[in-house]
């Protein structure tokens, strides 16, 4: 059974199997996999692109659970692994959002998410809309 956090990345990601620039010129493959082993001309099957997505997945569950010092439901739980499976670890380390969860502000950290709707520092349409469900998410009880 699919989790909420998968369903995003489902959503916003797709699932190529072949190599292609994402909005910032960084090789990407399968579902949002980025790195080094990421080329052009690079193609993988579906049973690499699953396994690639679960240990990226792993890796942002894990930090999700490494960073965040306050009781989540799963609901939120899965709205942050989503947010740090798009942005990373490191964003998420230094993000006023993250500070404000530990605080226990949840609705301030809520309105973090539309925060990072942005790529060079313009709006794209794309992240915001990732964003918002993610906040809704994060709301939903």
């Amino acid at each position: 059974m699919e989790t909420a956090d998968e369903k995003l990345a489902d959503e916003f990601e797709g699932d190529k199997l072949t190599a292609y620039q994402d909005i910032r010129g960084i090789w990407t493959i399968g579902r949002g996999h980025t790195g080094p082993d990421v080329h052009e001309g690079l193609t993988i099957t579906q049973a690499q692109s699953d396994q690639l997505y679960e240990s990226d997945h792993l890796a942002a569950s894990t930090a999700v659970t490494r960073l965040v010092k306050v009781p989540l439901t799963d609901n939120e739980r899965a709205a942050l692994n989503d947010f740090v499976f798009n942005c990373g670890p490191h964003a998420f380390l230094v993000s006023t959002l993250l500070t404000l969860l530990n605080k226990g502000d949840y609705r301030g950290a809520a309105e973090e998410f539309d925060r990072w709707d942005k790529c060079a520092g313009k709006e794209v349409a794309g992240l915001l809309r990732r964003r918002q469900a993610e906040t809704t998410l994060f709301e939903e009880a």
